[in-house]
């Protein structure tokens, strides 16, 4: 831009200071919004492309394909000790494994046990995972059966100050043992999956705690990662699987184990958007897609407001482009006059967007839980091209508007023009546009705040208040021994009604399985959950039919699994029910299903729902074990003061577990994470759907703003002949009224499409009641009117001598 346009563009600025800051501020908040939906759609899939060479890395997947299974799907997770059979078979293969991670073990310091995040790893971790080291080397540190790495954080935690290198400390996975420090690695990153802050070597040999589960197939216990040297090798590796899944599974899953379980390759970088099973991915996907179309949308309608506003002041400068014809401008000399004046306000607004951005992201962070950072080195360059894509998108049809006004016919009028009966339209058309999508955010900001409000207080199944799960019980240096002597003292404890326990619990999903035979003579895959004594006591499920398990009844126990091919009692619940084939859960009582381990059908019980909101209701089946059952957590059922019943909780546990970390908490904090995702998006949502709307009202604000003051002569004229002050609030109201009315055409059906997919990912949803879309669009249409209504308000008190006297 020269001098002189720079002098135009300070004029325009100076002289309509109003219109300035909303043209300016408006664009400023739509590229804030932008920016910051922008960052964590960045934050989201840039998980683990932080590490060296993360493009040649690859996560093994089980899948499950047992049919009629609700958990046939790919999991990121294999059996201890697919790693060495696959080297068998694969000389050369570069690999490594990781076993545990968030809580994975804990730290013993005068026999108190500090939980912490432990992983073991193979000594060829750094092979795959070079991740960067602060002292030590990390190699040789695993390579010791007694070596231990910390990260930096984790070293200040447990040794303050002092030096760690060469200390001793006891860590406790599967049995405490002591390890030296040989290296500090650097903390990892927020964007990795990786939940480790203490590596120590994998054991040479199985632990005898899972001793008989480290080569079994089907078992999983950790991940296994492989590295190759491109695309193409990964490919032709992941083409052998079936043949060696056939070669090596036979044992385990019968004469065809390739059609019960696969082994598949997902690219590590992939694995952040693809949570275990891959029932939730399309979710999390979608959740990502949603919130950064918000961002772009958002943008739009900035956008659409610019060219608004702009294509309504053109008229205030026609004389300006008559006056510069007549000195020898050409057309081409005025649209890039204008188009540089688009392009220095969208710098400006640019610039106050990246400050409302950095200022805006603490707020962010808190209300998505997040920790997203403005990375300046990435962000200059994509403002300088948002610049120029805002100065052609937002600039070029008010450039093209104001050069064509002919010189002559302008400078002849008494008054500016200002588009006439076209103008006003198109200006219609942009607000509708406009609106239509701020609308359709609002609609799915409520539609997901409900959503997220259902499955927050839909019934589980089981009471959440007054009932605490302590998972520390299946931690795997917990044996039958010492759990029995534990749940006996809960019991004990003064406050407690019962205290139940299984090897599934909220927050969890249970992945055994078992199969049964149906009537018709087809198999019904269902989810198998072993309970111990107290257990229906403890969650107190809706009994629909026959009775739970007792002591008295000495067939009840199914501990002894070689007596199940004499039979065994179980409970099932009423999704069992209906998929056995009982048309009623009184006629499945008595009932003996499956073949060669027979199950006698003793009680039906309603759903307990343990799982995410996400996950379909699966057909159970309750098998009942007289001691504690296998990896079991308590459920305390107590009564009272909870903050006196913790405190009691922890005595007892410090004194007959010191060596565990207690891990206890309600079911509701059990299933938070569950709900996580859904909720952040929430609160992106409306943060992005509530700019989006004041965006567009500032607009509407604006040309509210201009429009009266070009109406001033026409309402004087009306109040000489007798309109009221009302008559003329209606149709200034009603005029800008009209397109917010006609944009619920545009936001309905598109809200309509979007919210019923994103509801459609969870089995328990809410129904897309009209009320949220008359709702929002009443809401809407409020907001709207009282935008305007200062300023028709203003207009129809002026005076009409007054009035008639403007120009």
């Amino acid at each position: 831009m020269n001098g002189f346009a720079l002098t135009a563009l300070y004029r325009s600025l100076t002289r309509h200071k109003l219109h300035a800051a909303l043209n300016i501020g408006g664009l400023a908040v739509g590229i804030a919004v932008f920016l910051v939906l922008g960052l964590y759609v960045r934050f989201e899939t840039s998980f683990e492309r932080w590490l060296p060479h993360h493009d040649e890395i690859h996560v093994v997947q089980t899948e499950l394909r047992i049919p009629g299974s609700p958990f046939n799907g790919a999991y990121p997770v294999t059996m201890p000790g697919l790693l060495e059979e696959l080297r068998r078979d694969f000389p050369g293969l570069v690999g490594t494994r990781m076993r545990g991670g968030k809580q994975g073990g804990s730290v013993i310091r005068e026999n108190d046990a500090i939980g912490a995040d432990v992983a073991q790893v193979d000594p060829s971790f750094f092979d795959v995972f070079d991740i960067p080291m602060v002292r030590g080397d990390g190699r040789r540190a695993l390579a010791d059966p007694s070596g231990a790495l910390l990260s930096r954080t984790e070293a200040e935690r447990l040794f303050g100050n002092a030096d760690p290198i060469g200390r001793t400390i006891a860590i406790a996975v599967d049995m405490p043992q002591v390890y030296r420090v040989a290296g500090i690695f650097e903390d990892l990153p927020k964007t990795t999956d990786f939940q480790a802050n203490i590596l120590i070597p994998m054991p040479r040999t199985p632990p005898p705690a899972v001793r008989w589960s480290w080569y079994k197939w089907g078992m999983v216990d950790g991940a296994t990662y492989l590295r190759f040297r491109d695309a193409a090798a990964a490919h032709a590796f992941a083409a052998r699987m079936p043949a060696f899944v056939r070669r090596h599974a036979g044992q385990d899953l019968g004469p065809d184990p390739a059609k019960i379980i696969a082994l598949s390759l997902l690219p590590l970088t992939r694995l952040h958007l693809q949570p275990p099973g891959g029932a939730e991915s399309s979710g999390r996907t979608l959740t990502i897609v949603t919130l950064g179309l918000v961002g772009l949308l958002t943008l739009l309608i900035a956008i659409i407001n610019y060219v608004n506003l702009a294509t309504a002041q053109s008229g205030l400068r026609a004389r300006e482009v008559a006056m510069r014809k007549v000195l020898g401008a050409n057309r081409g000399m005025l649209i890039r006059q204008f188009l540089g004046e688009a392009a220095a306000m969208a710098a400006i607004a640019s610039l106050l967007g990246m400050i409302l951005a950095e200022v805006s992201l603490p707020i962010v962070n808190a209300a998505g839980g997040l920790s997203l950072r403005f990375p300046y080195t990435l962000a200059l360059p994509l403002l300088v091209a948002l610049v120029l894509v805002i100065a052609l998108a937002a600039g070029f049809y008010p450039a093209v508007l104001l050069s064509r006004f002919p010189a002559a016919a302008v400078l002849a009028s008494a008054r500016a023009p200002g588009g006439g009966r076209s103008g006003a339209r198109s200006r219609e058309m942009l607000v509708i546009i406009q609106f239509g999508l701020a609308i359709a955010f609002m609609i799915g900001t409520v539609v997901l705040v409900a959503q997220t409000a259902h499955v927050r207080r839909s019934d589980l199944g089981f009471r959440r208040d007054g009932l605490l799960l302590i998972a520390s019980l299946a931690d795997k240096r917990i044996f039958p021994t010492q759990a029995r002597p534990i749940l006996d003292a809960l019991r004990r404890l003064p406050g407690v009604v019962s205290v139940g326990s299984s090897n599934s619990a909220p927050g969890m999903v249970n992945a055994s399985l078992d199969v049964i035979e149906r009537p018709s003579g087809l198999s019904l895959t269902v989810n198998n959950i072993t309970v111990g004594p107290d257990f229906f006591h403890a969650y107190a499920p809706r009994l629909l039919a026959g009775r739970v398990f007792d002591d008295a009844h000495g067939g009840d126990d199914s501990s002894d699994w070689t007596k199940w091919k004499y039979g065994r009692n179980v409970v099932v619940n009423r999704k069992a029910v209906e998929q056995l084939g009982f048309r009623t859960p009184e006629a499945a009582i008595g009932k003996t299903v499956g073949r060669g381990a027979p199950r006698t059908i003793i009680g039906v019980v309603d759903q307990l729902r343990f799982a995410s909101p996400r996950t379909a209701e699966t057909a159970t089946l309750y098998q009942y074990a007289r001691d504690v059952p296998p990896s079991a957590v308590a459920a305390i059922r107590y009564t009272g003061d909870t903050a006196a019943m913790l405190a009691r909780i922890r005595s007892t546990w410090q004194r007959l577990s010191p060596q565990v970390p207690l891990v206890v908490g309600t079911a509701d904090q059990r299933l938070a994470d569950f709900y996580k995702a859904d909720e952040q998006a929430a609160r992106l949502f409306g943060i992005g759907a509530g700019l989006a709307v004041l965006i567009g009202c500032v607009g509407l604000w604006g040309l509210a703003s201009f429009n009266t003051a070009r109406r001033v002569k026409e309402i004087g004229i009306r109040k000489t002949l007798g309109a009221s002050s009302a008559d003329i609030v209606k149709l200034l109201v009603g005029q800008f009224l009209r397109p917010v009315l006609i944009a619920n055409v545009i936001a309905w059906p598109l809200a309509y499409v979007a919210m019923r997919t994103w509801l459609a990912g969870f089995e328990d949803r809410i129904s897309l009641s009209p009320l949220y879309f008359a709702g929002a669009s009443l809401l809407a249409i409020v907001i709207s009117m009282l935008t305007v209504l200062g300023q028709a308000l203003r207009a129809s008190r002026a005076a009409p001598a007054w009035a008639l006297r403007q120009d």
